[in-house]
Order: C-alpha cells, then sequence, then structure tokens
C-alpha cells in the first residue's frame, strides 16, 4: 500500500495554536505528514530558520507516536518541493475570505505547474480564525499576553526576543 504523504508548508513565524489545529487535523489525512519551513528572507522572520524549526520540532513530536512527520527547511518553488518530499497533497489553512483568494490562486498555478498534486483546504477552528503570526508579534512586541495564542514555549521565545 502507498503511504499517503501530505505537505503542510509555512513560514511559522511563530508557530502558533492555530498552526497547531491545522497541523492536528491534516495527521488524519495521511500517513506521513511533512512540515515545509520556509526559508523566505524576504518575509524578515524574527526568528532563525534554526529557531522556526525547533518551535515546530516541540510540537510535532507528540504526533510520531500517530504517523511519520518530519520537519524539513525549504525554498524556491513549492511545487518542487512538494515533488521532492513525494508528497500528493499540500495543506492549507483558510481563516477568511482573504485566505481564501490567495490560496485559490495558489492551488490553481500548482495544479498547472503539477495536476497530481492535490491542495486540500482545512477551515481554522472559530476559536483560531483570528490568529496570525505578525499580529501575535506585534501583541508580543507591545507586551501584551500572547498565551491565547501560542504554546507556552513559543511565549517564552517571543519574550526572549522583545525584552
Amino acid at each position: 500500500m502507498t503511504k499517503r504523504t501530505a505537505l503542510y508548508p509555512g513560514t511559522f513565524d511563530p508557530m502558533t495554536l492555530g498552526h497547531l489545529d491545522i497541523l492536528q487535523r491534516a495527521s488524519h489525512l495521511c500517513d506521513k505528514l511533512v512540515v515545509g519551513v520556509a526559508i523566505n528572507q524576504a518575509k524578515g522572520p524574527l526568528f532563525s530558520l534554526d529557531d522556526r524549526v525547533e518551535m515546530v520540532e516541540q510540537v510535532v513530536d507528540p504526533f510520531r507516536d500517530r504517523i511519520e512527520v518530519e520537519v524539513i527547511p525549504f525554498e524556491g518553488l513549492l511545487i518542487h518541493f512538494v515533488e521532492k518530499c513525494g508528497a500528493s497533497m499540500i495543506v492549507r489553512g483558510l481563516r477568511a475570505v482573504t485566505d481564501f483568494e490567495y490560496e485559490f490562486q495558489m492551488a490553481g498555478m500548482n495544479s498547472r505547474l503539477n495536476p497530481d498534486i492535490e491542495t486540500v483546504f482545512l477551515m481554522a477552528d472559530p476559536q483560531y480564525q483570528m490568529i496570525a503570526s505578525r499580529l501575535v508579534k506585534e501583541v508580543a512586541k507591545l507586551g501584551g499576553d500572547v498565551s491565547q495564542f501560542v504554546t507556552p514555549e513559543v511565549k517564552a521565545r517571543l519574550k526572549d526576543k522583545y525584552s
């Protein structure tokens, strides 16, 4: 039997409870889950690539009892990374209509580049729909409490960055 491999790509700067929710739900759709941590210096990440990979590794560890999970940094064209991983699907989380418009275009482009790769959209749980990494960073930078948006480990990392 062929393994169903899914790829969940993102910058994860930082990893939020919204990301974790999508990861958890995606883990039920596949036999192997690859979390691709994007190397995108144009976005000016707060955390280094090593820090972002480490944060993702911390949150995916409990899933390893149930499915195979790999955390891999990547750069370049997403569809090339999907093919390299042997994934048959890209998992994307949607929070709002604005997410859908962008993701719809990306899914269409990826489908044209490789029609064998399917994009699967998972709607964000309502309690996480407002969470965006950029907003979490802004709240942390201004001294607000981010504990309802991130894990305690990520909260501590944000506090260290902004203290």
